[in-house]
Protein backbone atom coordinates (compact mmCIF):
# COMPACT_ATOMS: atom_id res chain seq x y z
CA UNK A 1 0.00 0.00 0.00
CA UNK A 2 1.35 3.89 -1.02
CA UNK A 3 1.44 5.58 2.14
CA UNK A 4 0.18 9.63 2.32
CA UNK A 5 1.33 12.07 4.87
CA UNK A 6 -1.32 14.60 5.66
CA UNK A 7 -0.57 17.37 7.64
CA UNK A 8 -3.29 19.80 8.67
CA UNK A 9 -6.01 17.32 8.61
CA UNK A 10 -7.71 17.95 11.56
CA UNK A 11 -10.56 19.66 10.53
CA UNK A 12 -13.48 19.10 8.30
CA UNK A 13 -11.68 18.55 5.15
CA UNK A 14 -9.24 15.95 6.60
CA UNK A 15 -11.66 14.31 8.45
CA UNK A 16 -13.29 13.59 5.04
CA UNK A 17 -9.51 12.65 3.38
CA UNK A 18 -8.77 10.26 6.41
CA UNK A 19 -12.27 8.33 5.71
CA UNK A 20 -12.10 8.04 1.86
CA UNK A 21 -8.21 7.23 1.76
CA UNK A 22 -7.29 5.47 4.86
CA UNK A 23 -9.05 2.01 3.68
CA UNK A 24 -6.92 2.03 0.47
CA UNK A 25 -3.48 3.71 1.73
CA UNK A 26 -1.15 4.14 4.63
CA UNK A 27 -2.35 7.32 5.94
CA UNK A 28 -0.76 9.55 8.64
CA UNK A 29 -2.33 12.51 9.71
CA UNK A 30 -1.13 15.55 12.11
CA UNK A 31 -2.72 18.82 13.19
CA UNK A 32 -1.84 21.78 15.54
CA UNK A 33 -5.27 20.76 17.39
CA UNK A 34 -5.17 16.44 18.14
CA UNK A 35 -8.82 15.53 18.43
CA UNK A 36 -9.00 12.39 16.94
CA UNK A 37 -7.20 9.48 17.87
CA UNK A 38 -5.99 9.23 14.26
CA UNK A 39 -3.62 12.23 14.92
CA UNK A 40 -0.62 13.56 16.01
CA UNK A 41 0.75 16.72 16.67
CA UNK A 42 2.23 18.76 14.17
CA UNK A 43 2.90 22.61 13.77
CA UNK A 44 3.49 22.73 10.42
CA UNK A 45 4.73 26.49 10.47
CA UNK A 46 8.03 24.82 11.81
CA UNK A 47 10.24 23.94 9.05
CA UNK A 48 11.86 21.63 10.86
CA UNK A 49 9.12 19.64 12.46
CA UNK A 50 7.47 19.38 9.22
CA UNK A 51 10.13 17.65 7.35
CA UNK A 52 11.28 15.19 10.54
CA UNK A 53 7.79 14.02 10.65
CA UNK A 54 7.46 13.74 6.93
CA UNK A 55 10.95 12.31 6.56
CA UNK A 56 10.26 10.22 8.84
CA UNK A 57 7.09 8.89 7.75
CA UNK A 58 8.83 8.11 4.16
CA UNK A 59 5.48 8.82 2.41
CA UNK A 60 4.59 8.63 -1.21
CA UNK A 61 2.43 11.63 -1.41
CA UNK A 62 2.35 14.51 0.85
CA UNK A 63 -0.77 16.55 1.47
CA UNK A 64 -0.91 20.47 2.27
CA UNK A 65 -4.46 20.51 3.75
CA UNK A 66 -4.78 23.11 6.44
CA UNK A 67 -5.20 26.86 6.59
CA UNK A 68 -6.86 29.24 8.35
CA UNK A 69 -10.45 29.76 6.98
CA UNK A 70 -12.04 32.48 9.05
CA UNK A 71 -11.85 35.46 7.26
CA UNK A 72 -12.53 37.98 9.89
CA UNK A 73 -9.42 36.32 11.70
CA UNK A 74 -7.55 36.50 9.26
CA UNK A 75 -7.96 40.46 8.44
CA UNK A 76 -7.17 41.51 11.87
CA UNK A 77 -4.04 38.70 12.40
CA UNK A 78 -2.70 38.99 8.89
CA UNK A 79 0.93 38.39 10.30
CA UNK A 80 -0.24 35.25 11.16
CA UNK A 81 -2.59 34.23 8.44
CA UNK A 82 0.68 34.76 6.29
CA UNK A 83 2.91 32.34 8.53
CA UNK A 84 -0.19 29.78 8.51
CA UNK A 85 -1.36 30.01 4.53
CA UNK A 86 1.82 31.17 2.69
CA UNK A 87 4.71 30.32 4.34
CA UNK A 88 3.86 26.70 5.60
CA UNK A 89 2.94 26.14 2.13
CA UNK A 90 6.62 27.05 1.15
CA UNK A 91 7.74 24.64 3.47
CA UNK A 92 5.42 21.48 2.01
CA UNK A 93 6.98 22.71 -1.65
CA UNK A 94 10.72 22.57 -0.42
CA UNK A 95 9.83 19.06 1.63
CA UNK A 96 7.89 17.47 -1.54
CA UNK A 97 11.12 18.35 -3.64
CA UNK A 98 13.83 17.31 -1.30
CA UNK A 99 11.99 14.00 -0.72
CA UNK A 100 11.07 13.72 -4.35
CA UNK A 101 7.29 13.15 -3.71
CA UNK A 102 4.20 14.97 -5.07
CA UNK A 103 2.25 17.49 -3.40
CA UNK A 104 -1.41 17.93 -3.19
CA UNK A 105 -2.47 21.16 -1.89
CA UNK A 106 -5.86 22.39 -1.18
CA UNK A 107 -7.15 25.90 -2.49
CA UNK A 108 -10.21 28.00 -2.47
CA UNK A 109 -12.65 29.82 -4.46
CA UNK A 110 -11.99 33.07 -2.25
CA UNK A 111 -9.06 34.21 -4.54
CA UNK A 112 -11.32 36.14 -7.06
CA UNK A 113 -12.73 39.53 -7.16
CA UNK A 114 -16.46 38.26 -7.59
CA UNK A 115 -17.46 40.17 -10.82
CA UNK A 116 -17.47 37.33 -13.40
CA UNK A 117 -20.19 34.62 -13.22
CA UNK A 118 -18.20 32.53 -13.01
CA UNK A 119 -14.07 31.38 -13.09
CA UNK A 120 -12.54 28.69 -14.49
CA UNK A 121 -8.49 27.41 -13.90
CA UNK A 122 -7.67 30.25 -16.93
CA UNK A 123 -9.39 33.42 -15.09
CA UNK A 124 -6.25 35.55 -12.87
CA UNK A 125 -7.38 35.49 -9.36
CA UNK A 126 -7.78 39.04 -7.55
CA UNK A 127 -7.82 38.36 -4.06
CA UNK A 128 -10.04 40.99 -1.93
CA UNK A 129 -8.67 40.11 1.35
CA UNK A 130 -5.63 38.82 3.13
CA UNK A 131 -7.54 35.13 3.37
CA UNK A 132 -7.89 35.45 -0.12
CA UNK A 133 -4.32 36.81 -1.16
CA UNK A 134 -2.55 34.39 1.15
CA UNK A 135 -3.86 31.28 -0.25
CA UNK A 136 -3.43 32.66 -3.89
CA UNK A 137 0.11 33.31 -2.78
CA UNK A 138 0.57 29.63 -1.85
CA UNK A 139 -0.62 28.75 -5.51
CA UNK A 140 1.22 30.67 -7.26
CA UNK A 141 4.34 29.29 -5.02
CA UNK A 142 3.88 25.64 -5.74
CA UNK A 143 3.20 26.43 -9.61
CA UNK A 144 6.79 28.47 -9.74
CA UNK A 145 8.36 26.00 -7.16
CA UNK A 146 7.29 22.22 -6.85
CA UNK A 147 8.64 20.03 -9.32
CA UNK A 148 5.47 17.74 -9.14
CA UNK A 149 1.84 18.93 -8.04
CA UNK A 150 -2.07 18.70 -7.70
CA UNK A 151 -3.85 22.04 -7.04
CA UNK A 152 -7.89 21.65 -6.11
CA UNK A 153 -9.26 24.42 -5.68
CA UNK A 154 -12.83 23.94 -3.32
CA UNK A 155 -15.75 26.28 -3.02
CA UNK A 156 -18.41 26.86 -0.02
CA UNK A 157 -17.18 23.29 1.90
CA UNK A 158 -19.90 21.36 3.42
CA UNK A 159 -19.40 18.55 5.62
CA UNK A 160 -17.52 17.04 8.70
CA UNK A 161 -20.60 17.54 11.25
CA UNK A 162 -21.27 19.47 14.75
CA UNK A 163 -17.20 19.16 15.93
CA UNK A 164 -15.68 19.97 12.92
CA UNK A 165 -18.20 22.26 10.52
CA UNK A 166 -17.91 25.49 11.21
CA UNK A 167 -19.43 26.98 7.56
CA UNK A 168 -22.71 27.89 6.53
CA UNK A 169 -24.34 24.85 6.81
CA UNK A 170 -23.25 23.93 10.62
CA UNK A 171 -24.53 27.52 11.30
CA UNK A 172 -27.73 27.10 9.95
CA UNK A 173 -28.34 23.70 11.86
CA UNK A 174 -27.15 25.17 15.30
CA UNK A 175 -30.37 28.16 14.52
CA UNK A 176 -32.88 25.41 13.67
CA UNK A 177 -31.72 23.63 16.68
CA UNK A 178 -31.98 26.59 19.05
CA UNK A 179 -35.67 26.92 17.98
CA UNK A 180 -35.46 29.88 15.57
CA UNK A 181 -38.14 30.00 13.01
CA UNK A 182 -36.84 32.42 10.90
CA UNK A 183 -33.54 32.50 9.69
CA UNK A 184 -32.20 35.60 7.81
CA UNK A 185 -30.42 34.29 4.65
CA UNK A 186 -28.27 36.39 2.61
CA UNK A 187 -29.36 37.19 -0.95
CA UNK A 188 -25.93 38.84 -2.91
CA UNK A 189 -23.43 35.80 -2.84
CA UNK A 190 -23.46 33.27 -5.26
CA UNK A 191 -21.02 30.21 -5.30
CA UNK A 192 -20.46 26.38 -6.00
CA UNK A 193 -20.87 24.56 -2.83
CA UNK A 194 -18.46 21.43 -2.01
CA UNK A 195 -18.92 18.50 0.12
CA UNK A 196 -15.84 17.44 2.02
CA UNK A 197 -16.06 13.66 0.92
CA UNK A 198 -16.92 13.78 -3.05
CA UNK A 199 -14.03 16.62 -2.95
CA UNK A 200 -11.76 13.70 -1.41
CA UNK A 201 -13.13 11.44 -3.84
CA UNK A 202 -12.01 13.72 -7.02
CA UNK A 203 -8.55 14.27 -5.09
CA UNK A 204 -8.30 10.36 -5.02
CA UNK A 205 -9.13 10.12 -8.44
CA UNK A 206 -6.59 12.49 -9.74
CA UNK A 207 -3.60 11.39 -7.76
CA UNK A 208 -4.08 7.83 -8.96
CA UNK A 209 -4.07 9.46 -12.31
CA UNK A 210 -1.14 10.88 -14.41
CA UNK A 211 -2.72 14.34 -14.12
CA UNK A 212 -1.19 17.27 -12.34
CA UNK A 213 -1.82 20.93 -12.42
CA UNK A 214 -4.51 22.49 -11.33
CA UNK A 215 -8.26 21.89 -10.99
CA UNK A 216 -11.04 23.61 -9.85
CA UNK A 217 -12.70 20.85 -7.84
CA UNK A 218 -17.11 21.87 -6.51
CA UNK A 219 -20.08 20.24 -6.67
CA UNK A 220 -22.14 20.79 -9.90
CA UNK A 221 -24.43 23.45 -10.17
CA UNK A 222 -24.40 27.00 -9.44
CA UNK A 223 -26.17 28.50 -6.57
CA UNK A 224 -26.57 31.11 -3.94
CA UNK A 225 -26.54 31.23 -0.26
CA UNK A 226 -30.56 31.74 -0.42
CA UNK A 227 -30.84 28.86 -2.32
CA UNK A 228 -28.62 26.73 -0.52
CA UNK A 229 -30.75 27.65 2.89
CA UNK A 230 -33.66 26.47 0.66
CA UNK A 231 -32.71 23.29 -0.30
CA UNK A 232 -31.44 22.39 3.49
CA UNK A 233 -35.00 23.22 4.93
CA UNK A 234 -36.66 20.93 2.05
CA UNK A 235 -34.49 17.91 3.12
CA UNK A 236 -34.81 18.59 6.67
CA UNK A 237 -38.44 18.79 5.78
CA UNK A 238 -38.82 21.83 7.77
CA UNK A 239 -39.21 24.57 4.93
CA UNK A 240 -43.43 24.79 6.52
CA UNK A 241 -41.91 25.55 9.94
CA UNK A 242 -38.74 27.34 9.51
CA UNK A 243 -39.18 30.68 7.37
CA UNK A 244 -36.12 32.46 5.33
CA UNK A 245 -35.59 35.70 5.41
CA UNK A 246 -33.89 37.35 2.32
CA UNK A 247 -31.52 40.18 3.57
CA UNK A 248 -28.11 41.52 1.97
CA UNK A 249 -24.63 41.32 3.15
CA UNK A 250 -24.85 44.46 5.48
CA UNK A 251 -27.13 43.34 7.80
CA UNK A 252 -24.22 41.53 9.30
CA UNK A 253 -21.30 43.86 8.56
CA UNK A 254 -20.84 43.78 12.47
CA UNK A 255 -20.22 40.29 12.34
CA UNK A 256 -18.93 39.52 9.12
CA UNK A 257 -16.98 42.64 7.76
CA UNK A 258 -14.41 40.97 5.84
CA UNK A 259 -15.01 41.75 2.44
CA UNK A 260 -15.90 38.61 0.49
CA UNK A 261 -16.85 38.48 -3.50
CA UNK A 262 -20.35 38.54 -4.54
CA UNK A 263 -19.55 35.39 -6.96
CA UNK A 264 -17.48 32.50 -5.75
CA UNK A 265 -18.52 30.05 -8.85
CA UNK A 266 -16.37 27.96 -9.92
CA UNK A 267 -16.68 25.80 -13.40
CA UNK A 268 -14.63 22.25 -13.10
CA UNK A 269 -13.56 22.81 -16.66
CA UNK A 270 -9.90 20.89 -16.39
CA UNK A 271 -11.79 17.93 -14.80
CA UNK A 272 -14.18 17.78 -17.39
CA UNK A 273 -12.03 18.60 -20.04
CA UNK A 274 -9.86 15.61 -18.99
CA UNK A 275 -13.29 13.33 -18.47
CA UNK A 276 -11.85 13.44 -14.49
CA UNK A 277 -15.26 15.23 -13.00
CA UNK A 278 -16.97 13.15 -10.41
CA UNK A 279 -17.88 15.62 -8.18
CA UNK A 280 -21.69 15.34 -7.98
CA UNK A 281 -24.67 18.24 -7.97
CA UNK A 282 -24.98 20.08 -5.09
CA UNK A 283 -28.11 19.38 -3.83
CA UNK A 284 -27.37 15.87 -4.35
CA UNK A 285 -23.99 15.81 -2.23
CA UNK A 286 -26.11 18.62 0.30
CA UNK A 287 -28.65 15.57 0.86
CA UNK A 288 -26.02 13.26 1.68
CA UNK A 289 -24.11 15.25 3.58
CA UNK A 290 -27.08 15.82 6.12
CA UNK A 291 -27.69 12.19 6.48
CA UNK A 292 -24.46 11.11 7.15
CA UNK A 293 -23.67 13.74 9.59
CA UNK A 294 -27.37 14.42 10.64
CA UNK A 295 -28.66 11.84 11.14
CA UNK A 296 -31.46 12.90 13.44
CA UNK A 297 -33.06 14.51 10.81
CA UNK A 298 -33.98 11.80 8.47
Amino acid sequence: MKKIYMAGSGGMLGLAFYKEFNSDYLVECSDIDVNEDWLSKLDFRDYDSYLKNVSECKPDWLFHLGAYTDLEYCEVNPEDTYVTNTESVKHATQISNELNIPLLYVSTAGIFDGKKETYDETDQPIPLGHYGNSKYLGEVHIQENSKDFIICRAGWMMGGGENKDKKFIQKLINQIKSGKTTLNIVDDKDGTPTYTHDFAKNAKALIESSHRGLFNMVCGGLTSRYEVAQELLKILKIEDSVRLEKVSSDFFKDEYFAERPACERLVNKRLDELSMNTMRDWRVSLKDCVQTYYPEYT
